[in-house]
Formats: C-alpha cells, sequence, structure tokens
C-alpha cells in the first residue's frame, strides 16, 4: 500500500516538475526572441527552456531522441522549413483555436500542424540612381529574366531556402516548364555569381555592382536601424525598397512560424505560447525587433519598414506550397545554372 503510494507521489511530482515550463527547438537567430520567452514567463508564470541551432541539425536531434524527446516546439522561419519537419511526421495539429482564428488559413500548414507568427516579403531592392521610375513602376519577379536586365540583376545561392520557397511559389503559378525557362533568363542576368546573405546583395546595389536585387524585407530594416553598423545602414540609405507583382498576384509572402511536437509533454503549455505570440503586445514587439510584418492587422510595421509603404497586395498562395514544391525547385534551379 505504502509502496503504491509513493509511486502515486513520484507521478504527480513528475507531472508538476513539467507542469510550469514549454521546451523550444528554434532555428530563429534574433537575440530580440531571448525578450519574448522572457516576457512570456513574466506574464504566464510558464518557463520557457531553448535549444538553438540550426534547423537540419536540430530535425536530425529530433530523430535521434525519438519519443523520448523533451522538445514541445519547433520555432523557424520559412514555410519551406515548417514543411519538411512536418513532412517527417514530426508536428501534431495545433488546438489552439483563438490562435486558428487568427491566423488566415494561406499561412498554416497542412492539417494545422504549423502557424505563422510574423511575416516577411521578398522584394526587389534597387539604386534609384541606375533605375528610372519607368523601369520599376510596373515590375515583376518575371520580368527579371528580360534582356534589359542582363548584368543588373544580383541574388544570393540556390542553397538558399528564400529563394527556393520563391521558385517554388513560381512553379505552383506557371507550372515547371515556364519556371524553368524564367530561371535560366535570371541567372543571364547576374551581375556577379551568387555569394554573401540577403544583405551583401543589398550592398551590392548600393554600391553600383548590380542596379537590382532580390531580398527579404526585414534585412532592410535592420539595415536602417544601424544594428548592422554605420556601413550597412549608409549602404540600406541608398536603395529603395519596392513590392513586385502589384497588378496581379502580389508579392511574394513568407513567414516566421511554429508547429507543436508529436511527442511533445506540454502541449497546453505550447498553444498558450502560440497565442502569446499573436497577441497584440508581442505582435508589436516582434515587428520592432525583428522588422518583420505582423500577422494581426491592428498591427503597424516597424517605421523603416513601413515608410517603404503599407497598402500592397500580397500573393495569397498557400505557403505550404514552398514545401510542396521545393524539391522541384532545387533540381529546376540546378538546371539552369543557379549556383
Amino acid at each position: 500500500m505504502l509502496k503504491s503510494i509513493f509511486s502515486l507521489i513520484l507521478v504527480v511530482a513528475s507531472s508538476l516538475s513539467v507542469a510550469n515550463e514549454v521546451n523550444i527547438y528554434t532555428s530563429r537567430h534574433y537575440d530580440s526572441d531571448d525578450q519574448l520567452y522572457e516576457d512570456f514567463r513574466k506574464e504566464t508564470g510558464i518557463k520557457i527552456n531553448v535549444i538553438s541551432g540550426n534547423g537540419s541539425a536540430l530535425l536530425e536531434r529530433l530523430k535521434s531522441e525519438g519519443a523520448n524527446s523533451p522538445a514541445d516546439i519547433f520555432f523557424t522561419v520559412d514555410a519551406g522549413n515548417l514543411w519538411k519537419i512536418q513532412k517527417e511526421g514530426y508536428f501534431q495539429s495545433i488546438t489552439s483555436s483563438k490562435a486558428l482564428s487568427i491566423v488566415p488559413k494561406n499561412y498554416r500548414g497542412p492539417n494545422n500542424e504549423w502557424i505563422a507568427i510574423a511575416k516577411r516579403a521578398r522584394v526587389i531592392f534597387y539604386n534609384p540612381d541606375n533605375v528610372s521610375n519607368e523601369e520599376i513602376k510596373n515590375l515583376r519577379y518575371e520580368n527579371l529574366a528580360d534582356k534589359e536586365w542582363s548584368n543588373r540583376v544580383v541574388i544570393r545561392s540556390s542553397n538558399n531556402i528564400y529563394n527556393q520557397s520563391l521558385v517554388a511559389s513560381l512553379i505552383s503559378t506557371h507550372g515547371i516548364g515556364e519556371t524553368e525557362l524564367w530561371a535560366k533568363g535570371l541567372v543571364s542576368n547576374f551581375a556577379r555569381k551568387p555569394q554573401g546573405n540577403d544583405r551583401s546583395q543589398i550592398m551590392a546595389v548600393a554600391s553600383g555592382i548590380a542596379d537590382i536585387a532580390i531580398a527579404n524585407s526585414y534585412y532592410y530594416g535592420y539595415m536602417l536601424s544601424g544594428k548592422a553598423g554605420e556601413d550597412q545602414q549608409k549602404a540600406a540609405r541608398k536603395v529603395k525598397m519596392f513590392f513586385p507583382n502589384q497588378n496581379d498576384r502580389g508579392v511574394h509572402i513568407n513567414i516566421s512560424g511554429l508547429g507543436v511536437l508529436r511527442n511533445a509533454k506540454n502541449v497546453d503549455n505550447a498553444n498558450i505560447f502560440i497565442e502569446f505570440l499573436l497577441s497584440r503586445k508581442m505582435q508589436a514587439s516582434m515587428v520592432n525587433n525583428s522588422f518583420e510584418y505582423p500577422i494581426l492587422e491592428n498591427v503597424l510595421p516597424h517605421p523603416d519598414i513601413a515608410s517603404s509603404g503599407l497598402d500592397f497586395i500580397e500573393d495569397e498562395i498557400l505557403v505550404s506550397e514552398y514545401g510542396k514544391f521545393n524539391s522541384q525547385a532545387l533540381k529546376l534551379m540546378d538546371r539552369a545554372g543557379w549556383k
């Protein structure tokens, strides 16, 4: 009898030990996320334990841990990455009706197994000294394969998930054949071999190496803020951000997002954390620190980002398409000579 009571006490104690925490595996690299975690602890009393790392390395860790994994949430950038986690069968459906009522269906994974908490646009940056208003005003991604842009375009390499998702969105819209012709034309217009990160592309336009760069919107805010250093701040001030495809489907949108893991031990706390990130206060905090676009419509982006425009058309494609067509995008980019 005493043995049974003691076992029951151990079970209850074990339950209590995990009831007030949530464990997050994250590949996001923003220092400001630490403040989000601390704010969550202060508001809810729930402790957050964080394991940070490369997305692929964290996925391998999940595989090796199996059912014994302590992770409750996988938090990352780009719908393509979230798709990969879901394809491996590591997510369960998000049960928060509040979160699902906030986030549009096109920013959620199949079966609601992952969800967006912020958005980013993959936009065009140009040097107004070298690109006329006539050239830029109706520009589409598709136009960047035209001969008039020969030796004028920079973009990072094909192994970058942001570019893979952009190409995947074009495959979803135009099909493989047409997208491959576009990719070959784009590659022929490169001003240099793909190199560096998104900020390197913006720097190249500012310095006159190229006239057009494709990069994510939030990098622009980060550079303008001075957090990346004075040289990058000066470079950002020389260029302008432009939203392509405003006369048709809209600019390419990707997300930061997360999902609750299949073997999560703290599911309720995980859903509470998702709701917390989608609150007005935390949406404002994120956009003002990571320079992303909010999910909530009543929250404005950071002023440096907002200065480039607020009233723009977004492509409403299901972002899960980026993962669905990722492998085809990779093969297509390789055939096109996109290194």
